[in-house]
Parts: structure tokens; sequence; C-alpha cells
């Protein structure tokens, strides 16, 4: 008995030596609805999964202010209202995510969350020194657009192709700006193509910083315009790499065999719940 016991030890052992230590991810929600949190955080518990390396858990604006930051390595903050996320967070958890970073966390935002980001508005982090271009018309609409990617973004988010397509939500068109004691940022992904609805003016997307990188003190800082994490898009390995790039690990590249392979996404449809 003690034999196998010894064994199944032995075992766990190399299986984790084999993984190496998981990642820990925070995905912020303020939603006080258990149902909406949970989808919100599901949709990045299906993408970071524990095989490739993560673990994942919910965090929430008190939690935040209350020192939960200590226990991660990186905090992605989802879809939704930049605005919102700040009011729920208050001075606090704004200073607290600040001071996370800063001291080498990591911090991944997609739409809302690059809003949140950049040192565009009152509210804002100013972890990125990004500004949003055409702010007036951030309800330019939604749908798919292309990307294209430069050599560094291909490098850290590991695509094997200059160009992808992916979801357009009204994501922050960036554009360098210069907060005194920022580096600049560096460009992963332009939009090739856009979205021209309700008043936006033609070929003012075009161009503008879709995804980007940025160090703010010892931390690491990734935000993305558009949404590779939904559901309907093949694209998830850029999120991945995107969260190993903040912790500083290599990225898992997809390779052309693979990426020729992926599944025909679906129509998109009713995005998933954002706060």
């Amino acid at each position: 008995m003690s034999r196998i016991f010894l064994f199944l030890v032995v075992g766990v052992f190399f299986l984790a030596v084999g993984h190496g230590e998981l990642i820990h991810v925070g995905v912020y929600t303020h939603s006080t609805n258990p149902v909406r949190a949970q989808s919100i955080v599901a949709v990045f518990t299906n993408i970071l999964t524990t095989q490739k390396g993560f673990e994942v858990r919910k965090v929430t604006p008190l939690e935040i202010r209350q020192g939960v930051l200590t226990n991660l390595q990186v905090l992605i903050m989802p879809g939704g209202s930049g605005k919102k996320q700040a009011t729920n967070l208050e001075t606090s958890g704004v200073d607290a995510i600040r001071e996370f970073v800063r001291k080498g966390g990591g911090y991944v935002g997609f739409c809302a969350g690059s809003y949140l980001a950049s040192c565009q508005y009152p509210y804002s982090l100013h972890i990125i020194n990004s500004r949003v271009v055409d702010r007036e018309h951030w309800n330019r609409g939604t749908g798919t657009v292309n990307l294209k990617f430069t050599a560094k973004g291909r490098e850290v988010l590991g695509h094997p192709e200059p160009e992808v397509k992916v979801f357009y939500g009204q994501g922050p068109l960036f554009a360098p700006t210069n907060e005194v004691g920022l580096p600049s940022y560096t460009e992963l992904a332009t939009y090739g193509s856009e979205i021209v609805k309700n008043g936006a003016s033609p070929g003012v997307m075009l161009n503008t910083t879709a995804i980007s990188l940025a160090e703010f003190g010892q931390g690491r800082v990734v935000c993305f315009s558009p949404h590779p994490e939904k559901p309907f898009m093949p694209i998830h390995h850029l999120v991945v790499n995107a969260v190993r790039w903040t912790v500083g690990k290599d990225p898992i590249a997809m390779s052309q065999e693979d990426w020729a392979k992926r599944p025909i996404p679906p129509k998109a449809g009713t995005p998933e719940p954002e706060d």
C-alpha cells in the first residue's frame, strides 16, 4: 500500500513538473447577477484552461479594493463599459490595479478594458500611452473586421499569417499620445477594414491600432480593441499568448498546418454577456 501511495505521489509530482506552475488569472466583473457574472468569467475559463497552464477565477471590485490582486499574476478586464468599470472599482480600486501592474502584474484589456487602460479619460488607468481616436463615434457599430499584424504582433501572439478576421464591438481606436513618464506602446495589429455606422466617417478606423502592448513600471499591459475571445472566433491563441507575454513566457505558436484545419466560425450571434 505504501509503495502504491509513493508511486502516486511521484506520478503527481512529475505531472506537475511537466506542466509547470499555473499562471493565476483574475477576470473582473461587477455584475451582481451570479449567472451573468459566471458567464463573463466562463468565456475566459474556456480559453485559459488548466491544460494550457492557467488557473482562472472571478474577481469583483470589492475584492480588488480588499487586496485580492496580491494572489494573482494577471488581471483581465473584459468588455462592457470602461466608465462603469471605473465607477464600480472606485478610486481605491483603480489605484490598486495601477499599483498591481506597476509592481509586476499583468493586465490584459478587451474593448472596455482597453478604454480603461488608456490615458484618454479622467477615470482611465493611464497604464498605456494611448489616446482614443474619434471618441465622438465610439458607437460606430459592430461586425467582423480584418486585422493586419505587425512582425512583432505575429511573434508575440503566435499567429501564422499576416492578417486575421475578428469581431469588433465598438472598442477604442488607439493612437499614440505623450503622457509624461509612460513609454511608447508597441503596435501588434492595425485595422485593415472598418465599421462605418451611426454617423462615423469612412477612413477613420483604417490603420488605427487594434492590439498593442506596453510596459508599466515592472508590469506588462496588452490591449485588444476587438474581441478575439468571442466563442465563435477560432483565434483564442491570441488571448492565450497575450496572457503569457504579460508574465514573461514565450508564445505557443499556432502552426500553419493547425491554422489551416481550424473550424469555420459560425455566423456571429448574440455576444456573450458583458459588464
